[in-house]
């Protein structure tokens, strides 16, 4: 996923991580600025990372062009007003990509359709369609992003082929669709997943995930060259 980011970036020598977060995805070969509006997340952000301006995608403090690329990596779902954040990513540079998801596709996961529905009525589950930033950013392209049997970030669809790994709180409180929900419904939850995973329930179930590599889990990249 990283490489892909990476290619999608193409030549550009200086970008902009916005909701940049803890840094997950930020280039280390390229001239970065992150934004970033929660405090705790820029609290968590590694030693070494690239420097970090407080504040939101809907008011960027730069002057138009101040970069090659704009990049926005699962965040949109949190801005307050995506299109005015869209429309200054495109303001402050040339190319521009968006990781987001495909609700239709991203709601149909097994963990949330039999075992935690309530992930998919949360207002973060809204979000805009790809091809609607698609044609907010005037992108002329949309990847789907494979998620890999043992990818190692920790978003809801990471562990698509671990399901014991939902079991673990820790797990849990990094999942943004989890953490959000009640602690002791999620818990309950996940009882059950561990009583279809001790009687062979899940496995029944799922037994042709076993044997893909990746999966598509509705993650899309739209890319403004």
């Amino acid at each position: 996923m990283a490489a892909q980011i990476e290619r999608a970036l193409g030549d550009a020598e200086s970008v902009v991580n916005i909701g940049a977060g803890t840094g997950s995805y930020e280039p280390v070969d390229r001239r970065v600025v992150a934004v970033e509006p929660s405090s705790v997340m820029i609290a968590q952000r590694p030693f070494g990372a690239a420097p970090v301006i407080q504040g939101g995608a809907e008011h960027l403090p730069f002057a138009d062009g101040s970069f090659d690329a704009a990049m926005a990596l699962l965040t949109i779902h949190h801005w307050s007003d995506v299109a005015a954040g869209l429309a200054e990513m495109v303001r402050v540079a040339d190319r521009v990509i968006v990781w987001t998801f495909d609700q239709a596709v991203h709601g149909r996961f097994w963990l949330f359709e039999e075992y935690i529905a309530e992930s998919n009525a949360l207002p973060a589950s809204r979000t805009v369609s790809p091809p609607e930033v698609a044609a907010a950013l005037g992108a002329g392209r949309i990847e789907v992003i494979p998620i890999p049997a043992d990818c190692v970030d920790g978003f809801n669809w990471a562990y698509w082929r671990r399901p014991a790994a939902y079991l673990d709180p820790e797990v849990r409180a990094c999942i943004s669709g989890l953490a959000l929900l009640d602690d002791d419904l999620v818990a309950r939850r996940m009882e059950k997943l561990r009583a279809d995973l001790a009687d062979g329930t899940w496995t029944r179930r799922h037994a042709d995930l076993l044997d893909l590599d990746s999966v598509d889990g509705g993650l899309r990249l739209v890319v403004k060259e």
